[in-house]
């Protein structure tokens, strides 16, 4: 037996399907009455999708906006009455370790952080709920005690921090989730030092919001790199008829930063110690790299032939410099010939581990692949 349907059809909820899919770029959230989050549709946008002129309104501005920004400011700004305690019993080495975990609400770790270690912290790593529907976000609420928390919500995780379950029923809706993300965000920055960098995991589902968020936070101007990871081999599971293999890393920089190379470890200074010579004893001896490359390009001005010893050489493919820079090299003496058994040369130029000012070389720029 059927079981009857005792309500009626939410027309509402109807038309504004409708114009979504007339009109999904005037499809925005806002909280209902009880605080919960629903589907709206933004009237000033579908009045100007409606209009060939020019529609009066707000003036426009490029912003992240969303349902509870200003509450997301207030969380990430309010004090807390708490403070860390050790545990030395649970502690390996406790008086001499230089490494600190910490248990409990994230967000009230990073306030309780703010003192000891402001601008202090090199890199911060971070890898948020992704929004999918089947994982939790943070309830921020500060104004109850933790008995009426406990009480009304009956939610915590392993180590008693305060859940909220992001059912499927709102796993569509992005502005709780970057309400708990942003306050966390702004509080980190805070930690962060001056050519601090934040790394920042996700997938497809919030990477264009987090982005976004970022740019806000952080600067845009900030923006470091977007690295994109294999996470899965094989077939996987089809979404949206593509198969889903990857997810990406966002970094962000406190302040402009030029790159992200380290200092030489003793074991890579020391490789240039192996080769020397009598030209540029002051920098510290050499390493050598290609300057033929693998890749078959169309840069015409890469494909040319030089003259040593009365050989002609010619790239199979090409050069990795071009021409005047490569001649300029061989005739400051940076460049080394080896002639192979086949007839064929190998060029490689002279790396040193001091440039012409003295100043030590740093290690290899980070690969992304």
């Amino acid at each position: 037996m059927e079981k009857l349907k005792l309500h009626s059809k939410d027309l509402t909820a109807e038309n504004i399907k409708k114009l979504a899919a007339l009109f999904p770029n005037c499809l925005t959230e806002a909280k209902a009455e009880d605080g919960t989050l629903k589907n709206a549709i933004d009237f000033d946008l579908l009045r100007q999708e409606l209009s060939a002129d020019l529609v009066e309104g707000p003036q426009e501005r490029y912003r992240l906006d969303w349902p509870g920004k200003r509450e997301a400011l207030a969380t990430a700004n309010a004090p807390i009455a708490k403070t860390l305690r050790p545990c030395r019993e649970e502690s390996v080495d406790f008086d001499t370790t230089k490494n600190l975990y910490i248990e409990g609400d994230n967000l009230e770790a990073l306030k309780l952080l703010q003192e000891t270690y402001l601008n202090k912290v090199k890199m911060i790593y971070i890898d948020p709920p992704y929004n999918t529907g089947h994982d939790f976000v943070y309830d921020d609420d500060f104004s109850e005690s933790c008995r009426e928390y406990f009480k009304r919500s009956n939610q915590t995780d392993e180590q008693g921090n305060r859940l909220m379950a992001n059912a499927d029923s709102n796993g569509r809706f992005h502005s709780d989730w970057i309400s708990m993300l942003y306050a966390r965000l702004k509080l980190a920055r805070n930690l962060l030092m001056y050519d601090g960098v934040i790394f920042i995991s996700i997938d497809d589902n919030e990477a264009s919001n987090l982005h976004k968020m970022c740019d806000e936070v952080f600067g845009e101007e900030n923006f470091v790199c977007c690295i994109a990871w294999k996470n899965k081999y094989g077939a996987g599971a089809k979404t949206r008829t593509f198969i889903e293999v990857h997810e990406y890393i966002l970094c962000y920089s406190r302040a402009r930063i030029s790159d992200l190379q380290a200092p030489l470890s003793k074991d890579q200074a020391s490789e240039y110690s192996k080769n020397r010579d009598e030209y540029y004893a002051e920098r510290g001896g050499y390493v050598t790299q290609p300057l033929m490359t693998n890749s078959l390009g169309d840069r015409k001005s890469l494909k040319y032939s030089i003259i040593h010893e009365g050989d002609e050489i010619v790239p199979r493919k090409q050069w990795v410099w071009s021409e005047s820079r490569l001649l300029e090299a061989i005739e400051n003496n940076e460049v080394v010939f080896k002639k192979k058994d086949n007839g064929e040369y190998s060029v490689r130029a002279k790396v040193y581990l001091r440039d012409r000012n003295g100043k030590m070389r740093k290690g290899k720029p980070i690969s992304l692949q």
